[in-house]
């Protein structure tokens, strides 16, 4: 059996489907973040068979949850303070997300106009489909 310490105050990602944490743990910045940051690759899950987990050991506002909604919306999030459980935050599709997306069509105007921000609105809830505000392409990014 595996034994990875507890942590006293941060989060943890629970139910990441197996071999998504690396592509996770970049995405969300946690490459760059000065705290202890533990992943655990293809645990056992009864929910999921397999199942990757991540633990990070800072403050849970230093986490983008729009971004990791975004991701995988399936993915538990518990809030650790005093080495115990606190809170379990329940991730929703954003409505609109800002830099997390990238539009790929090369006749938008974020290709040209260098300094624009990637806008995209949630145009459908069901399929997960995401499209730039500015010229309708739907995302076809995987991340």
């Amino acid at each position: 059996m595996l034994n990875v310490g507890q942590i006293e105050e941060g989060f943890v990602l629970d139910h990441i489907p197996a071999g998504k944490s690396m592509s996770i743990y970049y995405h969300l910045g946690l490459d760059k973040l000065d705290c202890c940051v533990a992943i655990i690759k293809n645990a056992k899950s009864n929910k999921l068979q397999k199942k990757d987990i991540i633990k990070v050991e800072c403050d849970i506002n230093t986490l983008n949850l729009d971004a990791l909604a975004v991701i995988d919306h399936t993915i538990t999030v518990n809030v650790i303070k005093d080495g115990e459980i606190v809170d379990k935050k329940a991730l929703v599709l954003p409505t609109e997300v800002k830099g997390i997306l990238k539009c790929k069509n090369p006749r938008c105007i974020t290709s040209i106009e260098q300094e624009l921000p990637h806008i995209f609105y949630l145009a459908d809830s069901k399929k997960e489909v995401y499209r730039c505000k500015y010229c309708e392409e739907k995302n076809s990014e995987k991340m």
